[in-house]
């Protein structure tokens, strides 16, 4: 069971004069009273209506939904879980109680929603279905999990876990970086079907796809350099033993066939292949080391648990003892 009181709606908002009103009285007509709304500088009302529809609103000090996030998770929100969306009529509100269900059964600590289960149509272009897809096939494999939809703006997590994360994306990147943060530090995550409503006529999106999209991908391959080095040393590695065997060939192609020789491409040549040979070697023993690191923080995670377990437990005893004492006692 969802205890709503426990629950900060979290909802970056810059722009969204026109939806914003009647997001906040979705979620509250769920029972969620704590909705916080961190605005981006809006140039319309934006704000004044978030206060007037009853949430917590704040201007954040920089630019971008990534930076709006972490900030208010940061220094504004005091409740254990938060339940992230969209300000523009996009998510659904009576999804928030499948979203949270999985933190409050202890099934997970962070929570996607998967807005390809119910796309309604019109909710999204064509080329932003395929990107979404480019983006996650890659996600997949460079990172090893298969979250389905890692662009979801609608995301539930507990705040602990959250702060856990080590997140720098100033933007839209923001949720990938979530994403690969989780990997990356054994986060519980599971993803869980929802709806995805399209943005109202007179609503105006401040996605860029192609421009926002490339910056995404950067960021996937980026990220594995701590979290799968092997792929991101590996990739590079083997494209210049390609690329080195290429100029081999020409050479010895061209030696053996009209007797040139070509002694600075196949100096070249034999540089690029020891070079990628060097860059696959850093990259095996990249994760090595990352595998070993992983291992080593999972077992000091449970050493900690089982202290912090072993505290509670002797803390409740002697609670007892002192509730029966002899002085504690009445006749």
């Amino acid at each position: 069971m969802v205890d709503r009181d426990d629950v900060c709606v979290l909802l970056p908002a810059f722009n969204e004069a026109r939806t914003i009103e009647s997001v906040i009285a979705g979620f509250r007509d769920q029972g969620f009273e704590n909705v916080l709304v961190v605005d981006g500088g809006s140039d319309d009302d934006t704000y004044a209506l978030a206060e007037a529809a009853g949430a917590r609103v704040f201007e954040q000090s920089g630019d971008g939904k990534g930076q709006a996030i972490r900030e208010a998770v940061a220094q504004y929100v005091e409740a254990p879980f938060v339940l992230m969306a969209d300000a523009d009529e996009t998510y659904r509100a009576d999804d928030a109680e499948s979203m949270l269900e999985p933190l409050f059964e202890g099934r997970a600590d962070h929570v996607i929603g998967d807005r390809f289960a119910d796309m309604k149509p019109g909710a999204m272009t064509r080329l932003n279905q395929v990107g979404n897809r480019i983006i996650n096939r890659a996600f997949a494999f460079i990172h090893g999990h298969d979250y389905r939809d890692i662009l979801s703006g609608y995301r539930a997590f507990t705040r602990e876990s959250f702060l856990r994360l080590s997140l720098s994306a100033e933007g839209f990147g923001i949720e990938t970086e979530m994403a690969v943060e989780c990997v990356k530090h054994g986060v519980r995550t599971t993803v869980v079907p929802i709806t995805y409503e399209p943005r109202p006529d007179e609503s105006e999106t401040n996605l860029r796809p192609v421009r926002d999209g490339g910056l995404i991908l950067v960021t996937l391959y980026r990220m594995a350099k701590t979290n799968n080095p092997l792929f991101y040393f590996g990739s590079v590695g083997f494209s210049s033993l390609v690329f080195g065997g290429l100029l081999g060939a020409y050479v010895l192609y061209d030696w053996f066939v009209n007797g040139v020789p070509h002694e600075i491409i196949a100096t070249v040549g034999g540089i690029t292949v020891v070079l990628g040979i060097q860059l696959v070697m850093f990259g095996v023993l990249s994760d090595m080391i990352v595998t070993v690191n992983r291992e080593q923080t999972r077992q000091l995670e449970n050493i900690a648990e089982r202290l912090n377990a072993q505290g509670r437990s002797g803390a409740d005893a002697d609670g007892q003892t002192d509730a029966t004492a002899p002085e504690n006692r009445q006749d």
